[in-house]
């Protein structure tokens, strides 16, 4: 199946595929890491991507204020005021880069209201692509100007395959025994990407215990939304951005199987 994708939604993967360039000239060679005041890291690819993303949309009228994770914040005071931004992590998964294993990510999303409505989610080593915008579906292109292909989540699964992340811990394991049984299989991932194989229909939950910030899920969380999954706090409710002062999220849980009560399940362990 062909996409007919929006003009906006090409020119974001267009400038997202182009920050993936700039990440991966820096993969290729001898980098330095350094550790930021969080204790994340952060290299020149970082960097080189932020400059790109940020000069792409740029160009993109109407103009709109940009939160991304190597930039500083707009204050509250002014962030508050917003109805459409950009938020934009431009290297999601620095430590799966530093590791070279390929699991990172450039995120760039557009909120509109508080909400998500433009997602784009490039995994730079292995080229795909995945995009999505509200009511255009979700869309995935494996290679550089390659077909495009829609993309749907599955009906939960028996067992369970739950994405799970590979750099950091917690505590998950009893909450998704309580969610999901005691029987399911795991399949470990760096980045965006654990939502990205949720919406195409390869896992079925992603539980996260403990801090994300606004811009490690926005552009995801659409893919996957256009793709039928959802992604809730938990207790049970949609996820929402730019809510307040501070840019953590609350933990979360990504889905594949809305038809499922997840909300209920999740009020019944009073997390």
């Amino acid at each position: 199946m062909s996409a007919e994708l929006s003009p906006l939604l090409q020119r974001v993967g267009d400038i997202a595929r182009a920050a993936g360039e700039a990440i991966l000239v820096v993969y290729r060679s001898d980098f330095d890491v350094v550790q930021k005041s969080d204790r994340s890291p952060v290299t020149a690819a970082d960097l080189a991507a932020q400059e790109v993303i940020m000069a792409g949309l740029d160009d993109l009228e109407p103009r709109l204020p940009v939160v991304s994770e190597e930039a500083h914040a707009a204050a509250w005071s002014e962030r508050q005021k917003w109805t459409r931004y950009w938020l934009v992590d431009p290297l999601d998964g620095t430590r799966e880069f530093v590791k070279r294993n390929g699991e990172f990510t450039v995120n760039i999303a557009l909120i509109d209201n508080h909400e998500t409505v433009l997602g784009v989610v490039l995994a730079p080593v292995t080229g795909e692509l995945y995009v999505a915008r509200r009511g255009e579906g979700a869309w995935l292109q494996k290679t550089p100007g390659g077909a495009w292909q829609r993309i749907g989540t599955r009906d939960l699964a028996q067992p369970p395959t739950v994405a799970g992340s590979r750099s950091h811990g917690g505590s998950a394991v009893s909450v998704l025994q309580a969610l999901l049984g005691d029987t399911y299989t795991s399949h470990p991932l760096g980045s965006s990407l654990k939502f990205c194989v949720i919406a195409r229909g390869e896992a079925d939950v992603y539980l996260r215990r403990g801090p994300t910030s606004e811009w490690d899920t926005a552009a995801a969380q659409c893919v996957l939304e256009e793709a039928g999954g959802a992604v809730l706090d938990l207790r049970g409710e949609p996820f929402r951005y730019n809510r307040g002062e501070s840019l953590l999220n609350p933990e979360f849980i990504a889905v594949g199987d809305t038809s499922i009560d997840w909300r209920g399940r999740l009020l019944a362990l009073d997390l």
